[in-house]
């Protein structure tokens, strides 16, 4: 038996459109899974779907804004009546800013980010557990290296939610253990995107112990083994995965 097939699952995962979401569907896809894909950008999301039709079934599209309540019901909602349950819950969507302690502006940037890495993943969770405990399922909270060290300056919001997003899940895994539901995180160090130029991972890499950023695909992999049963004793822990990053301080 193949432990790791996720054949009639159904899997949402939020951030889906680009980076660790996008290569995290694809792979659930190619496992066998139905998969919810959530972000704002449809045209990404379409491009996303079709690789995942590509490896496996075609996933569904659900085009939404984390920061607004009725978009992250309409996901739940959405998923339960095209599907009828839900497995596997991936809390990837995320912000990061660097941010002004002084600036003008400075409550408004740490609500947004607030509102994307720790209530939208605190909201979904809530409104996914009741179908969680019915298949005893489980959920990925995508965190990050900057939960556990500071490692640019002006980017404490961003450290600080995710710190929060790695405490939640512990205390979830607590609540919902009882119900055959687990909840771990993983740590991304440096996740190479399309984002930044080439020079600037040539500079990440050699921060690296490993010598290399972290590919997507490198995460999904990890995502997809803490969701199967090969991890089923597995609960409240946070992985970190940063190439070694924080071995060299």
């Amino acid at each position: 038996m193949n432990t790791m097939s996720f054949q009639d699952n159904v899997v949402i995962v939020t951030g889906a459109s680009s980076g660790i979401g996008a290569a995290t569907a694809i792979q659930f896809a190619k496992e066998g899974a139905n998969v919810v894909i959530v972000a704002r950008n449809e045209k990404n999301l379409t491009t996303i779907a079709e690789k995942c039709a590509e490896v496996g079934n075609k996933p569904l599209i659900i085009v939404a804004d984390l920061t607004k309540d009725d978009n992250i019901k309409q996901i739940i909602d959405t998923t339960i009546s095209h599907f009828g349950k839900l497995n596997i819950l991936v809390n990837n969507a995320g912000k990061s800013e660097f941010v002004d302690i002084a600036s003008e502006d400075v409550m408004e940037k740490f609500d947004e980010i607030f509102d994307i890495n720790l209530r939208a993943a605190v909201f979904l969770t809530s409104l996914s557990v009741p179908h969680l405990i019915k298949n005893r399922g489980n959920i990925v909270n995508i965190s990050s290296i900057g939960a556990r060290a500071v490692l640019f300056p002006g980017n404490f919001a961003y450290c600080a939610s995710k710190a929060a997003l790695d405490h939640f899940t512990k205390v979830v895994a607590l609540d919902l253990a009882p119900h055959g539901v687990r909840a771990n995180s993983i740590s991304p160090g440096p996740v190479k995107t399309k984002a930044m130029n080439d020079d600037f991972w040539e500079a990440m890499a050699k921060r690296m112990a490993l010598g290399k950023v972290i590919e997507p695909e490198e995460i999904a992999n990890m995502i997809l083994y803490i969701a199967s049963d090969k991890a089923k004793s597995i609960t409240g822990s946070s992985f970190l995965v940063d190439g070694g990053m924080l071995l060299k301080g």
